[in-house]
Formats: structure tokens, sequence, C-alpha cells
């Protein structure tokens, strides 16, 4: 069924009812007419089989039809498999999360994420904690921050019953992306670091001059000579 399916998805031959054709191969493609092109392909064996209906011309190729469709086929397998089935994973809090259960449960959107899956993080307000809401957003909204290099906000905190939702979608798989507030950090970081090795390098070069403690000692006791003369 499949396969009767892919075949009718091409046109073939003598179903190639237009006055001329894009003739693509290996080295290169050639624009002929079609009955030039349905002839080359019957001195070969095969087919001219029409890839492109709705170029100008439409492309065309000449090769085994059987073949060609087992390589779509099998085109189309391996794209199936490199397809990553997408997840939705939950993270639930309460409005008044402690930092631990706060850390570890950012820890397991962040692996959600980074393996490909969405997450919906959602703050559950059990009787009258409904009325600590804004603390609810607030939580939300410092997960949707930590999380910044790994997935991006898809919905904002809104409260639907006694839930407030949160939707993350992942970034790039596999590439966790500095947010400008991290690297901004990481430049002063070396800033300083940079300015500390230099005040660093000037205390030492002062106590320890080019020439040593005998420049030292020689200027200590030309001050002292002078004292003596001066007394």
């Amino acid at each position: 069924m499949k396969n009767d399916k892919m075949k009718n998805q091409y046109r073939v031959n003598e179903q190639i009812r237009v006055r001329e054709v894009r003739v693509v191969g290996d080295d290169g493609s050639t624009v002929m007419p079609t009955r030039q092109a349905l002839d080359i392909a019957r001195d070969k064996g095969v087919d001219l089989v029409e890839i492109s209906p709705n170029a100008q011309p439409p492309v065309c190729r000449i090769i085994d039809y059987s073949k060609f469709l087992y390589q779509q086929k099998k085109r189309a397998k391996e794209l199936k498999a490199k397809q990553v089935k997408q997840e939705v994973k939950e993270i639930r809090f309460g409005p008044q999360t402690d930092d631990h259960d706060y850390n570890f449960k950012l820890k397991h959107a962040k692996e959600f994420l980074e393996e490909g899956n969405k997450v919906r993080a959602f703050v559950f307000f059990r009787g009258r904690s409904i009325l600590f809401k804004e603390q609810g957003e607030v939580l939300l909204l410092r997960f949707a921050n930590d999380l910044e290099e790994y997935g991006k906000v898809e919905q904002m905190p809104a409260l639907e019953g006694k839930k407030m939702f949160l939707y993350l979608s992942p970034k790039k798989a596999g590439v966790a992306k500095k947010s400008q507030q991290k690297m901004d950090r990481e430049r002063r970081e070396a800033e300083a670091k940079s300015e500390s090795n230099k005040a660093v390098a000037s205390e030492t070069t002062e106590s320890n001059p080019a020439n040593g403690g005998l420049f030292a000692n020689a200027k200590n006791g030309a001050d002292a000579l002078k004292k003596l003369k001066n007394d």
C-alpha cells in the first residue's frame, strides 16, 4: 500500500507531457525536449522520472524507477530515525518551595531540556495558598531565568484554576548557549583578575628592583653618609 502511494507521487515516462524538461545527473543539468529525454532513457534501459513538477521547466532524472523508489524510501526511513521524539515533562512546585527542593527540580529541568524535551512547570495552590499567587509567579520567573541557557519561554506564567503554568521549549540540542548576563559576568571577573595580577606584579617590582638588594643597600648607605656629614 505504501509503495503504491509513493509510486503515485511521481510521473514517469509518457506520463510526463510537458514540452521540455531539465534533466539532472551527476555531471550537471541540461534543458532538453521531453521526447529527447525519453529517447535517452530508453536507450539506457531505464526511466525518465519527474522529481520536481513545479519547477520551470520540470526537473527529471534518468534512472531505474524501482531503484529511485528504493532510494526515496531509504532516505525517508533515515530521516524518521533521526527525528527525536519530543515529550512534555512536568515540574511541580508549591508556592513556598524551599531552596533544596527548588535546586533539585531545576537540575531535572536542565536534563529534560538538554534531551530535547519541553518543560511545563507549574505551581499548585492548595486551599488558601491561592493568596500567594504572586509568590508563585515570582518563583516561576526565577525558574525561567535560571534555565535561560537551556530553554526559551513559550508562555509566561498564567493562572489556570488552582495552577499557574510556565512553558519552556529547548534551545538547540546539545548546545548550552551562554546568556548575555553570564558573558558580562565572566568578562568582569576576567578583568578583575587581570587588574589583581597587575597589582601583584607592581608590588613585586617595587620590593625587588632591577638591581636587587645592592641598589637598595647603596641607596640606604648614601642616605646614612649624607646624614653623618650633616651632623
